[in-house]
């Protein structure tokens, strides 16, 4: 089995590949002041919950945005497998041409995402990543990566608005029945929800406007099941479209 890891700011997300057919996900919060043994203690006990005995892991590869997790996901995967990770990073192979100014400044998830949209879905094609910052990016159909928007995340705007005034609360991430709200918590779901998808689809138009065609669209990332569903363009939805990235980019490299 191939251990797949995404280390997030918010969540570390982990998926067991057998063969090309992805068994298993799970999620566990992000904590860089764990060690190793901490680590190697949560995805051991994860790995046990899905029945994966310690033999079966035979390789892992880890795409991560929190540098001082990775040596520490590292070390806590081969301490409990005996396996060396690979990261996502510069000298891997991806098969996508990073058309960046400085592309060792691309985020590790971008180019999984990225890769996994190219290999699996018709090109051109415009991922939309929604986590802690909601990303969108372009791959053309020459696999080359023609850049990107990073946008502050839902959970980071809802935070910083009920955070940063004295009359409005934390609120579930719901779309309510009105755009118009007629109470608080409405009108601030109405703001979060619709807004976040009239942003997407604003965005959307300007990117299709200045690249000159119409791209294939794919949503990934844990926030994009309450946003994506109020867009007005046609979305396709991959909850694991980064750990798809990663076992392709496993496949090439090994």
């Amino acid at each position: 089995m191939l251990l797949t890891i995404d280390i997030g700011n918010t969540n570390i997300v982990l998926g067991g590949f057998l063969d090309d057919k992805l068994m298993f996900t799970s999620r566990i919060s992000t904590n860089a002041r764990k060690t190793d043994s901490e680590y190697a203690t949560k995805i051991k006990s994860i790995l046990t919950l899905y029945e994966v005995d310690r033999n079966e892991v035979s390789g892992a590869i880890i795409s991560s945005v929190v540098p001082p997790l990775t040596k520490t996901v590292v070390n806590a995967v081969k301490m409990v497998y005996g396996v060396e990770a690979l990261v996502v990073g510069p000298g891997i192979k991806t098969g996508i041409n990073l058309l960046a100014d400085n592309p060792a400044q691309v985020g590790a998830d971008l180019i999984c995402g990225c890769v996994a949209a190219y290999n699996l879905y018709p090109s051109p094609v415009l991922i939309i990543d929604m986590g802690t910052a909601t990303k969108m990016m372009i791959v053309d159909e020459n696999a080359c990566f023609g850049g990107v928007s990073i946008i502050p995340g839902v959970e980071l705007s809802l935070k910083a608005l009920a955070g940063g005034t004295a009359q409005l609360p934390q609120i579930s991430l719901e779309a309510p029945k009105r755009v118009m709200g007629r109470n608080t918590v409405d009108c601030m779901q109405s703001g979060i929800v619709f807004g976040n998808a009239a942003m997407i689809d604003g965005m959307i138009d300007r990117i299709e406007e200045e690249m000159g065609y119409k791209p294939e669209i794919i949503a990934t990332g844990g926030l994009s099941k309450a946003i994506i569903p109020y867009c007005k363009h046609k979305i396709t939805m991959d909850d694991d479209l980064i750990l798809k990235g990663l076992q392709i980019i496993y496949k090439k490299n090994k």
